[in-house]
């Protein structure tokens, strides 16, 4: 009992930290990411490009239509490719009105 009110304590006596926002510039080819940002474009049917303050990458659906409209503010989870070209193999589109959309396919 002595031990969980210690731990209390420190918990409350410590600063509180924000987790920082991912950023475009932050990602790291071959990790999983959720990143929000801004359609600054439609590249392709199955591609849109993604902007935030840092900059910005590729998004692809593929072979998925793009589903949002440029100036949509959206955030996007999936992979990050390894390629010489950095781009998110989508999993999900959210929209910031809450929709979401899904992409089945398999990337990996």
């Amino acid at each position: 009992m002595k031990t969980k009110a210690i731990v209390t304590a420190l918990l409350l006596a410590s600063p509180s930290f924000a987790l920082a926002e991912l950023t475009i510039a932050d990602l790291q080819p071959d990790t999983q990411v959720t990143i929000t940002g801004v359609v600054d474009r439609i590249a392709d049917e199955d591609t849109f490009i993604l902007r935030d303050p840092s900059g910005e990458i590729e998004v692809y659906l593929g072979p998925n239509l793009v589903p949002v409209s440029v100036g949509a503010d959206v955030t996007v989870a999936g992979l990050v490719d390894d390629g010489p070209v950095p781009e998110i193999y989508a999993r999900t589109v959210t929209t910031s009105d809450g929709e979401v959309f899904t992409f089945s396919y398999n990337y990996d």
